[in-house]
C-alpha cells in the first residue's frame, strides 16, 4: 500500500506543489496531478483529441471536402484541441514539479478555449436543427466538441492546483481570441474564406452584422473567463489559505 507523508497528506511518490498544499491534504492528495489515475485520463483523452485531429486532417486531403488542410487548421477548435492535446500528454508524462509554474494558468485559458469551442458550436456553427445534447455526431467532432471542453473544464475544477490567478488573468486569457479574430479577418482578406460565417462580412448584414455577433462572442468569452478565474481561485482555495503559502509540517499544513 502506498505511503502517506503524515504532515503533507501526499503519497510518497507525488511531487510537491508550489506553493505547497496547506489545507485539506487527504482531499488534495487524492486529487493530486501525479495521482496514475489523474495522468492516465489525460493521456487517453489527448489521445483521442490527437486521433481525431488526424481523421479531420485525412478528410480534409479528400476531394469535395468543405474545406483544405491550411484551412482545417485555420480554425479555432482545431488550434485550441491540438493545444490541449499536447498540454495533456505533457502533463501525464512528466512530473508536475518538474514543470513550469506557468502550466496551471495555460490550464485554466485552455479550459476556457475549449468549453468556449463547445458553447460556439452549440450557438453559431453547429446544423440547423442540431440539439445541444445530441452526441449523434461525426466522431471528431464529438470529441472536439463535446468530450474535449467538458473533460478541460473538469480538470481544471477538479485537480490540485495551489497557484490563484490575479484579477486580471481573465483578461490575459481573451489575447488569443482577440488575435484568432484578427488573423481571421486578415486571411479572408487575402483569400475570402472565412473561417466561420459569423465572422464574415460578405455575408448578410456586412460588417455591422460581423462586428456585432463578435462583440456578443467576445463578451461571452470575457464571462466565461471570470467565472472560470473565481472558480480556479476557489479550488485553490481548499490547498492554501489566501493571501500566503503555508509551510509543509506547519499549523496550516495540519489544518
Amino acid at each position: 500500500m502506498a505511503e502517506r507523508d503524515c504532515h503533507t497528506g501526499r503519497m510518497v511518490g507525488q511531487s510537491a506543489l508550489t506553493p505547497p498544499v496547506g489545507r485539506h491534504p487527504g482531499l488534495n492528495a487524492a486529487l493530486h496531478p501525479d495521482r496514475p489515475w489523474i495522468r492516465l485520463a489525460r493521456f487517453v483523452v489527448g489521445v483521442l483529441v490527437l486521433a481525431a485531429l488526424v481523421r479531420k486532417t485525412a478528410d480534409a486531403t479528400l476531394p469535395g471536402n468543405d474545406v483544405d488542410v491550411p484551412q482545417l487548421f485555420s480554425e479555432f477548435t482545431v488550434q485550441s484541441n491540438l493545444a490541449l492535446a499536447v498540454v495533456l500528454l505533457a502533463s501525464a508524462a512528466v512530473p508536475r514539479d518538474t514543470l513550469p509554474q506557468w502550466w496551471d494558468r495555460l490550464a485554466g485559458a485552455l479550459a476556457l478555449y475549449l468549453m468556449m469551442t463547445g458553447v460556439i458550436y452549440v450557438v453559431l456553427v453547429s446544423p440547423p436543427g442540431e440539439p445541444w445534447w445530441s452526441l449523434d455526431l461525426y466522431w471528431p467532432q464529438l470529441i472536439h466538441h463535446r468530450i474535449a471542453p467538458m473533460f478541460a473544464a473538469l480538470d481544471w475544477l477538479l485537480v490540485t492546483r495551489t497557484g490563484r490567478g490575479r484579477w486580471w488573468r481573465p483578461l490575459a486569457w481573451l489575447g488569443y481570441p482577440a488575435a484568432f479574430l484578427i488573423f481571421s479577418w486578415v486571411r479572408g482578406a487575402l483569400d475570402g474564406w472565412y473561417v466561420y460565417d459569423f465572422l464574415d462580412p460578405t455575408l448578410e448584414g456586412g460588417w455591422a452584422a460581423a462586428l456585432t455577433t463578435t462583440a456578443e462572442v467576445l463578451a461571452a468569452f470575457l464571462v466565461a473567463a471570470v467565472l472560470l478565474h473565481v472558480a480556479g481561485n476557489a479550488r485553490a482555495g481548499l490547498t492554501t489559505e489566501p493571501g500566503r503559502a503555508p509551510r509543509s509540517g506547519g499549523p496550516a499544513a495540519r489544518a
